[in-house]
């Protein structure tokens, strides 16, 4: 029978069993290992999509065996630390340099491994993520950008090979003080944010950048006219979100939505369901977000 491997966000591992529910039939964190094809999962960081158990004899044979299926391979230590250690060892190294954000992701195939047993490998040639474990990591802006939110902007631009074109109208809602502007700016972007507190200056004076004082849940879809982008990364209950959105996507004129759902106690996976309902959108876990997920419709 297939099976499928997928591998936890750090400190996600509850969410990740409870998304795939009976599916589960082994559970190593960060991996859990379920019956079945690749599904699109939003609380997997990685998902290993040819997985397979394969006999070594030692740490040298289960080298060979990995590097005679391809070269790059990333360990994922889930057990038999030591001895899977060496076994990384003796593998080609993968650079772990941060990726530079606007140059494209690595193209040569990762693979990813684990020691399941002593002498058994639980290794996939192919995963969802071409970086080791799912792990975007760039080389950082550390006088721009006036909140590190702007990594996650960063991130899912990466991965989704999308963002704003030149002229495009973004609306950033509860924006301050301006990480997320900051980066649609530099893309050339018109940006409108709507927050109660001021943007940082440096993003302020940028003249693709108005900001109106206000609630982020102020603005009547019906007169915000023509948008090409909503984004939000506003701190609020999940309920509260999907209900503004639900607002929008009925009244307004908007193409494309991107917006953190901040998940708070336990997960409500029935609410979760109805972001993930929402035709063309899709739901999923970025590096740089935290206790929360990042909903998309483009």
């Amino acid at each position: 029978m297939p099976f499928t491997v997928y591998q936890a966000p750090p400190g996600l591992l509850s969410e990740l069993t409870g998304e795939l529910g009976s599916a589960v039939t082994a559970v190593r964190d960060p991996l859990v290992v379920a019956d079945g094809a690749p599904i699109d999962c939003a609380f997997a960081a990685n998902v290993w999509l040819t997985p397979d158990f394969i006999p070594v004899e030692s740490i040298g044979d289960a080298a060979r065996k990995l590097t005679a299926i391809q070269r790059n391979w990333s360990l994922v230590p889930s057990g038999h630390f030591r001895r899977a250690a060496l076994i990384a060892e003796k593998l080609p190294r993968v650079s772990a340099k941060p990726l530079v954000y606007g140059r494209g992701l690595p193209t040569a195939p990762l693979g990813a491994f684990t020691l399941w047993e002593d002498n058994v490998l639980l290794a996939s040639a192919q995963t969802s993520q071409p970086v080791p474990e799912g792990v975007y990591r760039f080389e950082e802006d550390r006088t721009g950008p006036p909140s590190r939110a702007y990594l996650k902007l960063w991130e899912l631009f990466t991965r989704l090979g999308v963002h704003p074109g030149p002229g495009e109208l973004c609306l950033d809602m509860g924006g301050s003080p301006g990480g997320w502007s900051f980066v649609l700016a530099a893309l050339s972007a018109r940006v409108f944010c709507i927050d109660k507190a001021p943007l940082a200056e440096n993003v302020d004076r940028n003249p693709l950048v108005s900001w109106c004082p206000g609630s982020a849940f102020g603005l009547d879809p019906r007169h915000a006219g023509a948008v090409d982008w909503l984004f939000s990364d506003v701190i609020c209950y999940p309920e509260r979100l999907f209900e503004w959105l639900s607002r929008w996507l009925e009244l307004g004129e908007c193409r494309r939505y991107v917006l953190t759902v901040k998940l708070q106690g336990e997960t409500d996976f029935s609410l979760l369901n109805r972001f993930r309902a929402v035709p063309g959108s899709r739901l999923l876990h970025l590096s740089h977000n935290k206790h929360e997920l990042t909903f998309v419709r483009l």
